[in-house]
């Protein structure tokens, strides 16, 4: 449970985030490339991924949508930098309820897994060619 202090604290984060997102770009090279839309939102965002030895080297975003979108997002592609595919795929809602600190509510549920989602997507995708 937050104290009000605790909340105010976690807005900002997101926010920042959102104002401010990690990765935003897209990749000169690439291996991956994946679109992830929450039509309920309007979120929409393509994913670049670089693997070098089944491990992503490099990962981008680019898109808009809701702030918890875009904070989950960015939270999202630092942290699968230097996993492998494996440890990525295994990821789940908990994980990203972790990287942004908070229990997301169901109505933000496709927000905040947009990014995991399109992940997957294209792991899974890849991994079959």
């Amino acid at each position: 449970n937050f104290n009000n202090m605790d909340e105010a604290l976690y807005k900002e984060f997101i926010l920042d985030l959102a104002r401010h997102p990690l990765n935003k770009k897209k990749l000169a090279d690439f291996d991956i490339k994946q679109k992830g839309v929450n039509v309920s939102c309007g979120d929409e965002i393509e994913v670049y991924i670089k693997l070098v030895d089944k491990k992503v080297k490099d990962i981008g975003f680019l898109g808009q949508g809701c702030v918890i979108s875009q904070a989950a997002t960015s939270l999202l592609t630092e942290e699968v930098k230097g996993k492998n595919i494996k440890e990525i795929m295994s990821l789940t809602e908990k994980d990203i309820s972790k990287l942004l600190n908070v229990e997301v509510i169901y109505a933000r549920k496709k927000c905040a897994l947009l990014c995991l989602d399109a992940l997957q997507t294209a792991l899974k995708n890849y991994t079959r060619i």
